[in-house]
């Protein structure tokens, strides 16, 4: 699927590595630089790829997600906000409304080190019936050997949010994650557990919200031979999810196996709630470092 990206005919240049094409229903903003290439759905301000010059993807994208008008992207960096998980309205789509609406590219510049872009969404009608509050968005990408994704929000709120990083990994079996800290709430067997020697490993299903993670998980993946830094900004939480062979045959927009192929680790504000105002908008990010390469 990511290969695909790349190989869309150019609608626009933006400059001499930026560049937007379509794929099937939506523009995505193509980064093609010497230090990187990458690429943003403008639906969602969506990360669907970035690849370090030297290195593999380090995002997971899968190859039967829908790009239409409204679809929730499977895979990448999802932004879910302004809340994470299911809504409290049945008609209402899970892990909040930004990650399905367009928004606009509005600042962007590149140098020898890779690109940085800015993108924006602001509260409409069409926001306001799902959610009654007014507010400007930004999402912001640096993109290089390093990826840095920062979320501002603007407006008088409370929100929860998560960005849902999709990591790709050779095999899910191989894969163990540290930095989580102890405690977690389990989405799938229900309470409260506890990570004894704080490796988080993935032989099943896995939803866990950690409760006292620190700032920087490692994902240490020996198929791949590589290990990922991610730093975690303005979190209370992070999440460890993998589907598992069950759920993953349920889900439409997912191989049958494709749970063995990524991780996600998601930098979030899910047990307590983030506070923006007009002084002071509320923040989320998350900082990602490929510290080995495959061999």
């Amino acid at each position: 699927m990511i290969s695909r990206i790349f190989n869309q005919p150019i609608d626009e240049a933006l400059s001499s590595a930026l560049s937007i094409r379509r794929l099937d229903d939506l523009d995505v903003v193509v980064v093609d630089h010497s230090a990187v290439r990458a690429s943003i759905a403008l639906q969602g301000a969506h990360l669907l790829s970035w690849q370090p010059a030297g290195e593999d993807d380090v995002l997971w994208l899968s190859a039967q997600t829908p790009f239409a008008h409204g679809k929730a992207i499977r895979g990448g960096v999802p932004i879910c906000w302004p809340w994470f998980g299911p809504a409290q309205q049945a008609d209402l789509p899970a892990h909040g409304f930004a990650r399905n609406l367009p928004w606009q590219l509005s600042a962007h510049q590149q140098d020898e080190d890779g690109v940085v872009l800015t993108f924006e969404l602001q509260s409409s009608d069409e926001t306001r019936r799902m959610w009654p509050h007014d507010f400007t968005l930004y999402a912001r990408f640096r993109l290089g050997k390093r990826c840095e994704i920062e979320l501002e929000a603007h407006g008088e709120f409370e929100t929860t949010a998560a960005l849902h990083s999709y990591f790709q990994v050779g095999d899910i079996n191989t894969v163990k994650v540290s930095g989580l800290g102890a405690r977690y709430l389990d989405k799938v067997a229900g309470g409260e557990g506890q990570l004894d020697n704080g490796i988080q490993t993935f032989p099943d299903r896995t939803d866990r919200v950690y409760l006292s993670p620190e700032d920087c998980s490692l994902l240490q993946d020996s198929t791949l031979q590589r290990t990922l830094e991610i730093t975690h900004h303005y979190h209370t939480n992070v999440v460890g999810w993998n589907p598992g062979p069950a759920l993953s045959v349920s889900m439409a927009d997912v191989p049958d196996d494709g749970y063995r192929h990524f991780v996600c680790v998601e930098t979030a504000a899910v047990t307590v709630p983030q506070t923006a105002k007009e002084s002071s908008p509320s923040r989320l990010g998350v900082t990602l470092r490929v510290l080995h390469r495959p061999r």
